[in-house]
């Protein structure tokens, strides 16, 4: 229950009147209804929340791998109004576009990720969807491409996390991966940027990203990203390369693979979808985003709670042979969220890292999933409560 005062409550009515409208507009089936209920009197000046309803989801079954959900927005850019424009919601469902697209030829197309998560009450958290639209935008300048701007980006995904919300798993019981999609839609059959461009959320509930122990084999010939390239936004080009070393690593019992750097082949750089950290001491490094690693907004996050927790944090280059003697290794993402590492294999070699409820990895976690879930306070502004 939520208590105002009588002139609080006068005041919002309009404020009421937009939101009902607002989920009026989306068309939604029965189940999507707003869980602030409608006003009965100013005089009786209490809201209530209603009990959330839920897709039929075996959750304690969530990996991570898609669930058709109920809806998805799109929002096309043109070539004559040289904008983004009309976003509406739709039917999830498959897209056409022109076998000459630009994304189709060219592989000119970003990718964002993040999550919404229930807190215990059922409301729905976004967890800093701004750093997103951000990053967003600068991955989009360089595959020279338009981009939605910030309300945009978070507009659409405030719609598609609601449009969905049947599907955002219970608290503690997983959350719904939210994946914005940025790509070139006209027809081109140059070597040139596309003319359109279509703005894509979707939306999948999803569990852990690796049920099992973290074990990592160095990749001693593969280099995921080059200085000048694209290794440092999320450009969709950036993945497949890397399947084929991955796919061998896995059928020899590895979970992921840790690159090295490209232009000395003897630093450590990431993982195929997460970064790195490695903790000696009271010190946490990670190795510096020199536009090979992609700056993670887990990664970020992850800095700033260690530094409050004491811990001096720094970026740098990280020899590869520094991780033969470190106390704890673990690795961070929009997916994994924090995970301990349990083995790296490099040359031959393995060395096994501390594991349990006692690492830093392990408090890590526990703290950044309390924020995001809403259990502890978030003095730093990351989420927006939007339900």
């Amino acid at each position: 229950m939520f208590m105002f005062s009588r002139s609080i409550c006068c005041a919002n009515l309009n404020q009421l009147s937009t939101f009902e409208t607002l989920f009026s507009n989306l068309k939604l089936r029965p189940y999507a209804t707003p869980l602030i209920g409608p006003l009965q009197t100013c005089e009786s000046r209490i809201y209530s929340r209603e009990k959330a309803e839920y897709a039929n989801v075996n959750w304690d079954e969530l990996g991570f791998a898609l669930t058709k959900t109920d809806y998805m927005y799109v929002m096309n850019f043109t070539e004559e109004e040289q904008k983004f424009f009309n976003g509406t919601l739709t039917r999830f469902g498959n897209i056409e576009m022109c076998p000459s697209s630009g994304i189709l030829n060219y592989g000119q197309g970003l990718f964002e990720g993040l999550k919404a998560y229930r807190k215990e009450d059922e409301g729905i958290l976004l967890f800093r969807p701004q750093e997103n639209a951000l990053r967003m935008k600068i991955g989009a300048d360089r595959m020279c491409m338009p981009s939605p701007t910030v309300d945009q980006f978070i507009d659409a995904v405030k719609k598609t996390v609601l449009a969905n919300k049947r599907w955002v798993p219970p608290y503690g019981r997983g959350s719904l991966y939210v994946r914005p999609l940025l790509m070139g839609t006209g027809r081109n059959l140059g070597v040139k940027p596309s003319s359109d461009y279509t703005f894509l959320v979707y939306a999948s509930p999803v569990g852990n990203y690796h049920k099992g122990d973290l074990n990592l084999m160095v990749e001693d010939n593969v280099r995921r990203a080059i200085p000048g390239g694209t290794g440092g936004i999320k450009a969709v080009t950036n993945y497949s390369p890397v399947y084929k070393p991955l796919t061998e690593a896995k059928a020899k019992g590895f979970s992921d693979l840790l690159f090295l750097d490209a232009s000395t082949g003897s630093n450590i750089e990431e993982g195929s979808a997460c970064n790195i950290f490695i903790l000696k001491g009271n010190v946490i490094s990670t190795p510096t985003t020199h536009g090979t690693i992609l700056p993670g907004i887990t990664r970020k996050s992850i800095m700033e709670i260690a530094s409050d927790f004491g811990y001096q944090v720094e970026e740098r280059a990280i020899p590869i042979k520094e991780v033969f003697d470190a106390e704890e290794i673990f690795c961070t993402g929009t997916a994994m969220v924090v995970k301990s590492v349990a083995s790296i294999t490099y040359q031959g070699k393995r060395i096994e890292y501390k594991l349990g409820a006692e690492t830093l990895a392990q408090k890590l976690h526990a703290t950044l999933t309390g924020i995001q879930t809403g259990l502890i306070e978030d003095k730093l502004g990351w989420t927006m409560l939007i339900d």
